[in-house]
């Protein structure tokens, strides 16, 4: 199961899955998420419903889409904080992450459920500024993917539809070079 973090969301909202030219990616997160192979947790969906904006609106209608923290989930917050105290971060990120923050309660669901984290942050392991998600699932033992690599592991394919012209007419999209 591929675990969500809120940038690959508001990654592809923002730029390359927009959902006015792609809503099949959208299509095809509902539907990975009903066979059981993608979801993210309630502290990213608070995240996204702090925004005002079509993915706002996305988050709050596909609420099952999140999960609630379970009781086993909270054994790992422990060694999570231990294992960031001891890696020489400042206090200051060290307290971001420990304290509300959606990526600390996401790593400790993927340790409990062995789910792999899918995430756009890259690691960086001389970072004393902010925890980074890849860094943690490192020392916990959590796989971590981006974006298209969660697609293609799921076999996911989006297609270019039909575009209606001024006229009506229905022409197929072409691409440079390939006419």
């Amino acid at each position: 199961m591929y675990l969500v973090d809120a940038n690959i969301l508001i990654e592809a909202k923002n730029r390359y899955y927009a959902f006015d030219i792609a809503p099949g990616f959208w299509e095809w997160l509902d539907r990975a998420h009903r066979q059981g192979v993608t979801c993210s947790i309630d502290s990213v969906r608070d995240e996204l419903l702090r925004g005002d904006d079509e993915l706002t609106g996305w988050a709050a209608a596909h609420r099952d889409f999140f999960r609630p923290l379970d009781q086993r989930t909270t054994t790992h917050f422990g060694a999570l904080t231990a294992w960031v105290t001891a890696q020489g971060y400042r206090p200051s990120a060290i307290n971001a992450f420990t304290g509300k923050d959606a990526d600390f309660q996401l790593i400790a669901f993927a340790v409990e459920h062995g789910f792999t984290v899918a995430t756009h942050e890259r690691p960086k392991p001389n970072a004393r500024k902010r925890v980074l998600i890849p860094d943690v699932c490192v020392a916990m033992g959590v796989p971590t993917v981006d974006t298209f690599d969660m697609m293609r592991a799921t076999g996911a394919s989006l297609h270019l539809a039909l575009a209606p012209f001024d006229d009506g007419a229905l022409v197929a999209p072409t691409l440079p070079g390939l006419e």
